[in-house]
């Protein structure tokens, strides 16, 4: 505790009322956020002369300064709590780090509507059903849904420049709506069933479909009944699949395990009394944190969380119970303005589904701790192997990615002592050198790496360089122009591929001396070296593919000065597509609605190249 606070005088002042507390360093910065019944009597738990937990001590060694808000009640306690812990982001707090937004399934309002994936701000009109937990779950009911309903799954532009049924057509996945292979009636008929699929509408459905099929057989519709008929079996087929619970409630099942500083919640969305899908959470656990606060603090910042769409259900089911499980479930209640019941002894379905998801997190949480002891082990023999006297905290690996030299990328991978840091790779997009200059490429990435890099900055203790001699000399005098008047200098090594490019074969070059070793291909210090170089290589090849594929979708009307995308779409929508507008004469292109004859001459020219 700073010696500048003076915690008597403070508590004196404190009224036992319901409010929040936020707790600041030396340099102003809330480093704690929490809540409490009664100030008074919580805050002055801290202050003890003997205060047993060792994160209390550590928090209150770092405390300058108490900042206090009375609330009305607890529950409003608990609703602030979680405002400021989103705002601040206190380190001796849990902190869920939840920012990727959900997946949807989108259903369009085109005259024919699309069945889409959709992840980001809702923009498109439409309908969105969701949000599922992760991207497999859309994909795996949008490939179920195209089994049991032909309604169109293609891109706009796909679907407005046909002229003949696709494949999706000949195998039934699609009623082929681009080429009026279905009536419009009919075709809205499927997507009115599909809508209701997705609603949970199961039995709406079937029983619409068996009345279709039943007026279709008294017409005589032979063939349309079969086909109906088809349909109610896959639809019946996919519902038993589906159906694991007598029953229909909706309930968030949570497993916790908490070991070693590693907490892992394990969420069952049980949705209509199936399983919507499942979805694992680590949140950051400072270290020595009680299994009631992390409970707490999860299920606060989880589902009043406003930037993340999300389904509430009626019910949220634990194995633990804890003290505020009622002031919670009020403070959930009251913040989404829906009844949320927070429940921990269950029978039935519910213990089943619990049992589950208690399994998976205790699974999730040994898995991890598995992979950090193996990871640690790595990092010890590779210190061995270099004869380094300080422990390894942070290395990087560069690697480049091209195609024949078009669309150079390179990429910058970062391991700690738990494995990849995700959260740290960079891509660097190379222009401006000779298509296939891996030199150049990997000159302008490390210069861009390390330009105004300080003592203060995030210095790798390895670099490894994924290539021979040259490459390795390129970043060699990189690091001694950079690093001049910095004390930390980190360790150069190329990792030069083996005969055959073999796994186990490569040889390891050290920059300064430029002298070569290699290590046994059993050794675990030479698998967290392939793993880095692994990774770099993985991540500089998607980055290459994904600028390579934007290249080449770039419509070549979009490089005509004064072509904009109402003029594109105008030229693609009344010629047919790309190729019919390449193919086009001057007098063609000059019928477009909005293309003049003199613009109409300067595209003529653009796409033939004159």
């Amino acid at each position: 505790m700073s010696s500048d606070f003076d915690s008597k005088a403070f508590l004196s002042t404190l009224s036992t009322s319901a409010g929040v507390y936020r707790m600041y360093d030396v340099n102003d910065v809330v480093i704690y956020v929490g809540k409490a019944k009664n100030l008074k009597k919580r805050l002055s738990s801290y202050f003890r002369k003997n205060v047993g937990h060792v994160k209390t001590r550590a928090l209150v060694s770092h405390i300058a300064n108490v900042d206090v808000t009375l609330t009305h009640s607890e529950t409003d306690a608990l609703l602030l709590e979680h405002d400021y812990i989103k705002q601040y982001m206190p380190k001796y707090n849990v902190l869920l780090r939840d920012d990727k937004s959900y997946p949807y399934i989108f259903l369009s309002q085109h005259q024919h509507p699309r069945l889409a994936y959709h992840r980001g701000p809702q923009r498109a009109k439409g309908k969105y059903f969701g949000p599922y937990p992760n991207g497999g779950a859309v994909r795996e009911s949008l490939h179920l849904l195209q089994k049991i309903f032909p309604v169109r799954q293609c891109t706009d532009i796909y679907y407005k420049s046909r002229s003949r049924p696709c494949l999706q057509y000949q195998i039934g996945r699609c009623s082929g709506p681009c080429v009026n292979m279905i009536s419009e009636d009919d075709y809205m008929e499927q997507v009115k069933l599909a809508e209701l699929f997705l609603r949970g509408k199961d039995k709406q459905v079937m029983n619409s479909l068996v009345e279709n099929m039943q007026l279709a057989a008294a017409e005589q519709h032979y063939e349309v009944a079969a086909g109906i008929r088809d349909q109610i079996l896959a639809l019946r087929k996919v519902s038993e699949q589906q159906e694991v619970s007598g029953e229909r409630g909706d309930m968030d099942v949570i497993g916790v395990h908490y070991a070693n500083g590693i907490a892992c919640f394990h969420l069952l969305f049980i949705r209509q009394g199936k399983i919507f899908g499942s979805r694992s959470y680590y949140p950051t656990i400072p270290a020595q944190t009680e299994l009631n606060e992390v409970l707490r603090s999860f299920l606060l910042q989880f589902y009043l969380n406003a930037d993340i769409q999300r389904t509430i259900p009626t019910e949220i089911i634990l194995q633990h119970e804890f003290d505020e499980m009622d002031a919670l479930s009020s403070a959930i209640s009251t913040a989404l303005d829906k009844k949320v019941q927070i429940k921990s002894q269950v029978r039935s379905d519910r213990a089943k589904f619990l049992r589950l998801a208690q399994t998976n997190a205790t699974n999730a949480v040994m898995t991890k701790l598995a992979h950090n002891n193996t990871v640690e082990q790595r990092f010890q023999l590779l210190e061995e192997i270099l004869e380094l006297s300080l422990p390894i905290a942070r290395m990087e690996c560069f690697d480049i990615s091209h195609t024949m030299g078009e669309s150079t990328v390179a990429s910058c991978v970062v391991f700690n002592r738990q494995g990849p840091n995700k959260a740290e790779y960079r891509r660097y997009n190379i222009s401006g050198i000779t298509g296939g200059d891996d030199y150049a490429a990997m000159n302008q990435a490390l210069n861009r790496r390390f330009d105004k890099i300080t003592e203060l900055g995030k210095i790798p203790d390895i670099l490894f360089i994924d290539g021979g001699l040259g490459q390795l000399r390129i970043a060699q005098k990189i690091v001694d122009q950079k690093f001049v008047n910095i004390d930390k200098v980190p360790m150069l090594i190329g990792i030069a591929k083996g005969e055959g490019r073999k796994p186990g074969l490569e040889t390891l070059i050290y920059g300064d001396s430029e002298q070569s070793f290699t290590i046994s291909h059993d050794s675990p210090a030479l698998h967290l070296i392939q793993h880095i170089r692994d990774e770099s290589h993985r991540f500089a090849i998607t980055g290459h593919r994904n600028k390579r594929q934007k290249t080449r979708n770039t419509s070549t009307l979009e490089t005509i000065a004064g072509v904009g995308p109402k003029r594109r779409q105008a030229l693609l929508q009344y010629l047919g597509g790309l190729q019919q507008v390449k193919g086009a004469s001057v007098a063609e292109l000059a019928k477009v609605p909005g293309i003049s004859q003199e613009m109409a001459q300067t595209i003529h020219d653009a796409l033939r190249g004159d």
